[in-house]
């Protein structure tokens, strides 16, 4: 029973459209981490800072808290004394997650060496392995640099999940899922995105940290 998606369809009902494609994305993202493998994220504008917002509820307790297992909490305990029982309290455990928009240095050194449409493939090939998962948004899937990192990513072996609007553009072929939102308006594609990731992530959160 997926409790948050099925909360987010019936608190949003005009997204009943995207049902499938959230339900394959959930699935497929599910068998990611299953695998011990990451995620990495990206988007332009208003999808970078979704990209960061991703990260950050994936990296740790979202709508619950993640505590260490009681072996790690033990070692940390006896390695470090009163700092490892600080810590040992207070970390949480994560789905691993790293936002493509983030690295100031590295992304301008891109632009300026490279190209600037090529900065989120380049990380792609860096950080990418095969059954990682790449998460890429695109309000009008059009973007050069989402749709290049795509491709890169393809090639490597990923799990591509997409989320866009309208028709879906360019990515929607380039994705094994990709979430189009009804719409063509970019501020409500936005924010339909918002509501949908956060369904995910709770979802995600509920399936690794029941307890």
């Amino acid at each position: 029973m997926h409790v948050h998606l099925d909360a987010l369809f019936e608190q949003y009902p005009h997204l009943l459209s995207c049902r499938g494609s959230v339900e394959k994305a959930f699935a497929l993202w599910c068998e990611v981490y299953r695998r011990g493998r990451k995620t990495l994220v990206c988007g332009n504008g208003g999808s970078a800072a979704d990209s960061e917002h991703i990260v950050g509820e994936l990296m740790k307790g979202f709508l619950k808290r993640r505590p260490l297992d009681s072996d790690l909490k033990r070692r940390l305990q006896e390695a470090y004394g009163e700092d490892g029982t600080y810590a040992s309290a207070r970390l949480q455990q994560a789905l691993p997650a790293i936002s493509l928009v983030a690295h100031t240095s590295l992304l301008s050194a891109v632009m300026n060496d490279v190209s600037a449409d090529l900065v989120f493939a380049q990380q792609v090939m860096g950080y990418g392995c095969a059954d990682d998962a790449l998460v890429a948004l695109s309000t009008s899937g059009q973007s050069r640099n989402v749709v290049l990192a795509l491709q890169a990513a393809q090639c490597l072996g990923l799990t591509t999940i997409g989320f866009s609007g309208g028709s879906g553009g360019t990515m929607d072929a380039l994705c094994d899922v990709c979430i189009v939102v009804p719409g063509s308006c970019t501020t409500a594609i936005q924010e339909q995105h918002v509501a949908v990731y956060h369904g995910l992530c709770a979802q995600l959160e509920e399936e690794f940290f029941a307890q």
